[in-house]
């Protein structure tokens, strides 16, 4: 496979290959390469040999074995968004070539069809044990309204595939929900899927996302959400204005054995997830209520300046892990 990128820096990012040869690495899947630049950094600090390649065009021979070395899968629920309509059919075909030729995939197939759906997150949660949101999934439009009645408002809307707060709305009235159904600003989902959502109130007014890699806990982050903003991406990229409150700050007193964190870290390893970015709320009845897990978690840099631990650090330290482990398992061309 091929691919190329058109990012102002693509003087440093020439055409990249899947073929066979060359010396094995990481090879990086994505289609964002604004949210590459911490990655690699990290990469050349740890000396994790790794290449990019852009799922935005390009193609594969399925019957072509893919160059040595670990993947590492980034598809984003909301590459959509960017103009990349059809990354997740790209990232899936590409997956499937792979995992058929036994390459070692981090956020393989499984974690995709996780990443594009808030009903599969929400029902590894629920299976896990964890306290999960009253939510309702509303197929096409024509049931929104009623099945609206069920949840007492306030309550929230969002988009099944999301990423960056798609489509999430906060509604104080049925009636004003009704007004907005039947609107030319309904925002239509990509794949047709919203979800109604209770809403949680918080005890404070900010959420927690809990980083983890190689379902090891990484760090936490309180994400202010005085302005009432739902969308709490950390990524540089991502920045919206604020309210003067620092956006993302760290969470040192959240540790890997606050009881919500170890049992993500739990709910993690036993679906394989091996990166991933996990939040929840604190509400004001006393309840801890995860509420979304993202596989293709970015870091806040003003968090990353003062945490104990380097997130993309860990990432490039668990895929050279990775690679090692392959260079040895595989045995070098002619033995």
């Amino acid at each position: 496979m091929t691919s190329e990128t058109t990012h102002p820096q693509a003087a440093t990012r020439a055409s990249w290959s899947l073929e066979p040869g060359g010396e094995p690495r990481v090879h990086v899947l994505h289609e964002n390469p604004d949210w590459f630049a911490p990655f690699e950094a990290a990469f050349r600090a740890e000396g994790v040999p790794f290449q990019e390649v852009l799922l935005t065009d390009g193609s594969v021979d399925l019957d072509a074995e893919p160059a040595a070395g670990v993947y590492w899968s980034r598809l984003s629920a909301s590459s959509h968004t960017r103009g990349h309509l059809h990354a997740k059919e790209f990232t899936r075909s590409v997956l499937a070539w792979l995992e058929g030729w036994g390459r070692r995939v981090v956020g393989g197939s499984p974690v995709v069809e996780l990443e594009v759906s808030k009903v599969r997150q929400h029902a590894l949660l629920r299976r896990s044990g964890i306290d999960v949101p009253r939510t309702l999934a509303v197929f096409g439009r024509e049931d929104l309204v009623r099945r609206a009645q069920e949840l007492p408002v306030p309550f929230i809307t969002k988009h099944n595939q999301g990423g960056k707060g798609l489509g999430v709305r906060r509604f104080d009235s049925h009636e004003e929900f009704a007004a907005y159904v039947t609107s030319p600003e309904f925002e239509e989902p990509v794949d047709g899927v919203t979800l109604l959502q209770e809403f949680l109130r918080t005890s404070e007014p900010f959420i927690t996302r809990a980083e983890f890699v190689g379902g090891r806990f990484v760090y936490a982050v309180r994400v202010d959400t005085s302005a009432g903003s739902f969308e709490l991406c950390p990524a540089d990229a991502c920045e919206v204005p604020g309210t003067g409150v620092e956006p993302f700050v760290l969470r040192p007193e959240v540790t890997a054995d606050t009881p919500v964190v170890r049992r993500c870290a739990e709910m993690l390893r036993s679906a394989g997830l091996e990166v991933a970015g996990v939040e929840f709320a604190e509400t004001s009845d006393g309840r801890t209520v995860v509420y979304d897990v993202n596989t293709n978690t970015n870091y806040n840099p003003a968090v990353e300046a003062v945490a104990p631990e380097s997130a993309p650090g860990a990432i490039a330290r668990h895929l050279g892990g990775l690679l090692r482990a392959e260079q040895f398992r595989r045995p070098a061309p002619g033995r």
